[in-house]
């Protein structure tokens, strides 16, 4: 049987390869995203927590939508 990927009325080899390629860089992209947020967290100490960020995409679509929260720092970081 002839290899489907060589064969020129058969791209779908092709919009594989591409899909995996995409995924690939997504996920890298994600990685640098987090690890770049990592830093600056542990640079800085601002953060949300899980909670504040709930309660604001919660909101998101009512009357009461809210803006982002401001970050901060923990209480026990707090001069």
């Amino acid at each position: 049987m002839a290899d489907p990927c060589k064969h020129p009325a058969r791209p779908a080899c092709g919009d594989g390869a591409n899909l995996i390629v995409d995924r690939t860089q997504a996920r890298e992209s994600f990685k640098a995203e987090a690890l770049a947020s990592w830093a600056e967290y542990r640079e800085t100490g601002l953060h949300l927590t899980g909670e504040e960020v709930a309660r604001w995409l919660d909101s998101w679509g009512t009357a009461g939508e809210g803006e982002c929260p401001p970050c901060h720092l923990r209480e026990t970081e707090r001069p």
